[in-house]
């Protein structure tokens, strides 16, 4: 494990974000379950993708991951004859359960300590409304599935996660009947929901949205696609607030047009007083003084560490609220958000949805334990730039869960940082 000093500074330049986490995952598994070959073009080779893609493998899909592109030959899929182990990618669990519901024979999942204290109990409950058998620890991983599932109407909390409804959501084409999937409550992280719809019509699904129920064509499969991945907004995010609080800093090969619900990162940075201006293609934001601020962050919880991060030195108080499924990411993103301010001199306090942060004009540095999560380490080091020592962590290789070499591509924008 490496530990690392983050050191701030003046920040400045262009910098492109890595692929999108959430759209890889879904190219792999939906050009896995298409009868033919498809391309993945741009895909985020992170370990969560990997996981991804050697859980697809499992069961039957033949994938060639080249330098350029990757080569999908899908169709013709199988139970995996082993357990599948998902490393630490809460995606892969929760989506590859839901596909896993398309076979006969018994399949089983892990992953690490972390993912063992996911909550699978929501999807669980519903794949069975479905005749489907599932086993669990106590609603936790590890994990059984045996279907088939015979679809139908499917009843579902949407207070956890949307990737419980996403599972739901691609395995329905491969099923027999026709499916309506009800989403009862409230529904957060929406746009990803919006994501997995639009990518599953691009490989030939027929998914419909009508407010909270969805309606799936059965028995369609889907058709091979050539798919290229689109930059990640939640990694974005990482960039521009550094320009926010020390310098101006360009994003660029953004699509403003993309349905990723982060791209509300620009939202965010204008409602606290940041000056940005959205180009072609590309996002620059330049450092102005923050304004505390209350933001809803129910369908955008991804960017609730950052958020926080931006707002930490802030002039008054802040807010941010509506996202209760924090507690349900790869740390409780609630707690962990609240300690690491706190660790580095600032005020904050948790809530059961957020949190509220009482602004300082400077933070102090420190040390900070973000339990493997990274988000939190990534928000951390981007808030070297407000504290007047180092930030200092370790495992600070957890960042390729999502942003591949970020130190490195950070320090070439100016944020500082040493191995120590």
């Amino acid at each position: 494990m490496t530990s690392m000093a983050f050191h701030g500074g003046d920040v400045s330049g262009r910098i492109s974000p890595p692929p999108s986490k959430s759209h890889s995952h879904r190219a792999f598994m939906l050009a896995s379950m298409a009868e033919g070959r498809s391309k993945v073009d741009n895909a985020l080779m992170s370990d969560d993708i990997i996981s991804t893609i050697g859980a697809c493998r499992a069961m039957g899909a033949v994938i060639d991951v080249r330098e350029d592109c990757s080569i999908v030959d899908g169709g013709n899929l199988h139970a995996p004859a082993e357990t599948v182990d998902v490393g630490n990618s809460g995606t892969t669990m929760r989506i590859y359960a839901g596909l896993s519901s398309m076979f006969s024979e018994k399949v089983r999942l892990d992953g690490d300590d972390s993912i063992r204290k996911r909550p699978m109990g929501p999807l669980l409950k519903a794949l069975e409304q479905a005749g489907v058998q599932c086993g669990s620890n106590d609603g936790l991983p590890p994990v059984t599935i045996k279907g088939p599932s015979k679809g139908g109407d499917i009843r579902i909390d949407g207070g956890v996660s949307s990737q419980y409804i996403s599972a739901l959501l691609m395995v329905s084409p491969m099923l027999g009947t026709d499916s309506r999937i009800i989403v009862e409550g409230n529904m957060v992280s929406a746009p990803y929901l919006d994501v997995t719809t639009h990518m599953m019509g691009l490989f030939g699904a027929d998914a419909r949205r009508d407010g909270n129920v969805f309606h799936v064509k059965g028995g369609t499969g889907y058709t091979p696609y050539d798919y290229s991945v689109p930059a990640d907004f939640s990694s974005a995010a990482f960039p521009l607030v550094a320009g926010a609080l020390g310098g101006d800093v360009t994003v660029t090969n953004l699509d403003m047009d993309d349905p990723q619900g982060d791209r509300m990162i620009v939202n965010v940075l204008r409602t606290a007083g940041a000056d940005v201006e959205v180009g072609d293609g590309s996002i620059t934001v330049h450092r102005r003084a923050i304004k505390g601020c209350r933001i809803d962050m129910g369908s955008i919880p991804d960017l609730f560490p950052i958020t926080a991060i931006l707002l930490s030195t802030a002039e008054g108080d802040s807010e941010l609220y509506g996202a209760p499924q924090l507690k349900f990411k790869e740390s409780n993103r609630i707690e962990t958000v609240v300690n690491m301010i706190r660790a580095l001199g600032g005020d904050a306090e948790p809530t059961d949805e957020g949190c509220i942060i009482h602004g300082r004009p400077r933070l102090a540095g420190g040390r900070v334990v973000h339990r493997g999560d990274h988000r939190i380490m990534m928000s951390a080091a981007v808030a070297s730039i407000v504290c007047d020592g180092p930030v200092v962590m370790d495992d600070c290789e957890c960042c390729n869960v999502s942003f591949p070499g970020f130190p490195e591509k950070m320090a070439a924008i100016g944020l500082g940082h040493e191995v120590i």
